[in-house]
């Protein structure tokens, strides 16, 4: 029998699961990792992300328009050039996480 307080602990994960469910969604695309590896090394703009991935432009657009919409990344503009960064901190520690255990070795 469950208690009282497991019972709100379960119904306070089951609020979140969507939100976390469609945050690993966000993630889980080879193309979006790409973007994140670069972004975990700091701000780009999208040329750099372009040139630094090579994802086409159209393509690199869309990612970014999901990875928004996630709110996993931000951006500030500066004149006419977008420089994005990634602005949530379960993203970067998932990013490192990754980059240690992926990236890293040869």
């Amino acid at each position: 029998m469950r208690s009282i307080e497991d019972a709100g602990a379960l119904d306070g994960m089951a609020a979140k699961a969507d939100h976390v469910a469609a945050f690993l969604k966000g993630l889980a695309n080879a193309h979006r990792l790409l973007i994140l590896c670069e972004l975990a090394r700091g701000e780009r703009s999208v040329s750099q992300l372009i040139a630094a991935t090579g994802i086409p432009q159209t393509s690199m657009s869309q990612h970014l328009a999901k990875l928004k919409e996630e709110k996993i990344v931000s951006f500030r503009r500066e004149h006419r050039t977008l420089h994005y960064f990634i602005d949530s901190e379960a993203a970067k520690d998932i990013i490192a996480v990754l980059d240690h255990h992926f990236c890293g070795k040869a």
